[in-house]
Formats: C-alpha cells, sequence, structure tokens
C-alpha cells in the first residue's frame, strides 16, 4: 500500500472526472474558493426551498448519480458554462451532503492535493442529535494533519444554522467520523437513538456509516443509501465476530484514521468490509440491484 498522502492524491473510480476532466482546468487552488465553485454548481436536495427553488421529481432523481464524471456532465447540461461561473440556483445540479464533499474531493485530487470523503454525524443541524452527514478532508502539508472541510455550508446555510466554527475547519467535536460514533455508542458515551436522520436512527445506523466511511477512505465513496456487507442485517443477527470488526475497525477509523494500512488490508481482504460489484440501494423507492458501473 502506498504512502496515505500520495494514495489520496489521486482520483478513485467515483471521483475520476473522466471524459469531463476539462471542466476542471483553471480553477482556484484555495480551498476557500473551490468551496465556492461547488456551492454554485450543487444545490442540497432538503434545502432547495430556501434558495426559492421547488424541485421535480426528476431533479431529485438527480441525487442517484455517484460519479463525479456523470455529476459533471449533468451541470454541463443544466449550464454550459465554465464551472467558475456562479449558476443560478435551479441551474444547479441536485445533490446532498455526500455529493457536495465528494465534488471538493474530486476538485482538490485532481490539482494534486490529498482529500478525502468522510462519512458520520454532524452536531451542527438540530440541537442533541448527531446528524448523518459527509464531510471532506483534506490534507493541510504545514500543519500536517487532516482537516475537515464542510463544503455544503455557505452563508446562507451557517447563517440559518447559527455555525459558530469556521466551515473549513470543523471541529472534531462538531463532525464525528462513522468510527467514534461507533465506539461512542458502543461505550455507553452517547445515545445510538441520537444518531440518524429524519426516522432512521440506532446503531445499526451508526453501523452503516463507519461501514462507508471505510469505504470511502479505501476510495469507494458510495451513496449514503447503499448498502453491502456489514451494512446488511438486524443488530441482533451479528455474530461476535461481526462486533469484534466494528470495534477494531472503529478502533482504526476513529479521527484522522491513523492506522491506514492495516485499515486498507482489513477491507482488502474481509468480504463484509470490501465493497462487491453488486450492491443493494435503498432508494426510497424500493430496494434496487445495482451493478456498480461508473462513468
Amino acid at each position: 500500500m502506498s504512502d496515505p498522502i500520495d494514495f489520496y492524491t489521486t482520483h478513485s473510480l467515483i471521483t475520476a472526472p473522466g471524459s469531463q476532466a476539462q471542466l476542471l482546468d483553471g480553477l482556484p487552488g484555495d480551498i476557500a474558493l473551490l468551496c465556492q465553485v461547488v456551492q454554485s454548481v450543487m444545490i442540497h436536495i432538503f434545502w432547495a426551498g430556501h434558495y426559492g427553488v421547488q424541485l421535480s421529481d426528476g431533479r431529485k432523481a438527480e441525487v442517484q448519480l455517484r460519479s463525479v464524471a456523470l455529476q459533471l456532465e449533468r451541470i454541463g447540461e443544466l449550464d454550459p458554462r465554465p464551472l467558475a461561473e456562479a449558476r443560478e440556483p435551479d441551474r444547479r445540479l441536485v445533490g446532498n451532503c455526500r455529493d457536495f464533499s465528494v465534488m471538493l474531493t474530486a476538485l482538490l485530487r485532481q490539482q494534486g492535493v490529498p482529500a478525502r470523503a468522510r462519512c458520520g454525524f454532524a452536531r451542527y443541524f438540530i440541537p442533541d442529535h448527531f446528524e448523518d452527514h459527509w464531510v471532506c478532508e483534506v490534507w493541510n502539508a504545514i500543519q500536517r494533519r487532516w482537516v475537515l472541510v464542510d463544503a455544503q455550508l455557505d452563508a446562507l446555510q451557517a447563517d440559518k444554522l447559527g455555525i459558530g466554527f469556521n466551515p473549513l475547519d470543523v471541529p472534531r467535536g462538531e463532525f464525528i467520523v462513522g468510527g467514534k460514533a461507533w465506539q461512542m455508542c458502543r461505550l455507553g458515551q452517547a445515545d445510538p437513538h441520537t444518531f440518524g436522520i429524519a426516522d432512521l436512527h440506532g446503531l445499526w445506523f451508526v453501523r452503516g456509516d463507519l461501514v462507508r466511511d471505510v469505504a470511502a477512505l479505501n476510495k469507494m465513496e458510495l451513496l449514503p443509501w447503499d448498502g453491502w456487507g456489514l451494512i446488511e442485517g438486524r443488530d441482533d443477527e451479528l455474530s461476535a465476530d461481526d462486533l469484534a470488526a466494528l470495534d477494531d475497525m472503529a478502533e482504526l477509523t476513529s479521527g484522522m484514521a491513523p492506522e491506514f494500512e492495516r485499515m486498507c488490508r482489513i477491507y482488502k481482504s474481509d468480504a463484509r468490509w470490501r465493497v462487491p460489484g453488486t450492491i443493494r440501494s435503498y432508494t426510497g423507492e424500493g430496494v434496487k440491484t445495482i451493478d456498480l458501473k461508473f462513468g
């Protein structure tokens, strides 16, 4: 396994822009400006109304696009101008927190900056609640640390949420990665039912975010409702070995995921973690079997 810094400098199957690579030419290198680019070409499916946009079912389906290449293609269809030119809200790609995070990850990797998407829970959306969320984690070479960046939080959202920190450096206590959330729940430090989204919550949900975070750390940044391996099944169906594997991986990936090489070895060798060629996707319209193909 290569050095983790080098590993996250290159694209994954999902972040690779493919035939749309030319759209990423000439973008700014400053992270704050790149976040503005992401915010100007994407609109969050749950926040659209705050921007005066009423989404049709067809537009909402854009959140099913897994790859950045397909997202960039759709962005170009909605508005063919260069990405650096801000779109009107109704001409932006419909996405969610995962999409904002993966898009920023792609823009940074295209410039050779180490970046990775992280799946976990944010404390800044609902009081006393850990909301299912994704952010981008960027390597700061000067400070020698991974920095959490929430590309979704523009000025409008930061104001409405009363954000009191810099979205370009989210405190670790405000965003909890999947492994840390699992540890908190298993150790009795937090109530599993305070983790989730809408009416979906509990330890099973935390388990899902842990598995998705591990996949993202291995550069398989899937959708928040994709399922495979240890994501599937009820809590009471987990074996003692499954629980031990989850506890071990939570330790390896909590915080800035310090034990990179061991985490990657386990991911590659254990089918409970590794993303297979065919997965199940729980889209809200029933369970769909998906053969993973990335544009």
